[in-house]
């Protein structure tokens, strides 16, 4: 139980972050410009008429791939990349936050909400995107897991902890991009 100056207190740390999230200027329609052998997936929230990008996998030259989320603070650059030689990484404001590892599959994101950065998907930017009705993904309980597969090996196995919901699998490109919309199980 907590006393009532610590609710107090709370509760204006509550009230105080709310007001930072609404001064944060929203992100608007996101200028991704197109690359010539480059592919990039969206995941994008329906909201009635509009469609907000949650986050997209981008393919370059190269043949590496990253994970990019859209950020109303745009120097923070959150994002994970996979490289040709099967290291995978993650990252903000340049530096690495997690140590490196040999995986082709990115950690499992949650918390998303539409709403924080009202980032505005433009389906022509995109060489494919995964649809989710409004209410999938939310703070808590929706799921993104994205991984990398090829020939021969199959696709990724969510089901100890989450279920899975759909689960997209872009060919375009080798290795293939398998993105899978998730809720947690609930444990008990």
């Amino acid at each position: 139980m907590m006393t009532t100056e610590e609710l107090a207190t709370w509760r204006c740390c509550f009230e105080e972050t709310g007001k930072q999230r609404a001064a944060n200027s929203k992100v608007g329609l996101m200028n991704l410009k197109t690359v010539p052998g480059e592919s990039k997936y969206a995941v994008a929230v329906r909201e009635g008429t509009d469609l907000f990008l949650v986050l997209w996998v981008r393919r370059n030259q190269k043949g590496e791939y990253f994970v990019l989320k859209p950020m109303s603070d745009r120097q923070l650059n959150l994002h994970s990349n996979y490289h040709r030689d099967g290291t995978l990484h993650h990252k903000i404001i340049k530096q690495k936050f997690l140590p490196a590892q040999k995986s082709p599959s990115f950690p499992i994101m949650n918390g998303f909400i539409p709403d924080d950065t009202r980032a505005i998907c433009a389906p022509k930017a995109f060489t494919g995107i995964v649809e989710v009705a409004s209410g999938i993904l939310g703070p808590r309980h929706g799921c993104i897991g994205v991984a990398l597969t090829d020939l021969g090996i199959g696709l990724p196995d969510y089901t100890w902890a989450y279920q899975v919901l759909t689960q997209t699998v872009f060919r375009e490109v080798s290795p293939h991009v398998v993105i899978s919309i998730m809720h947690k199980k609930h444990s008990g």
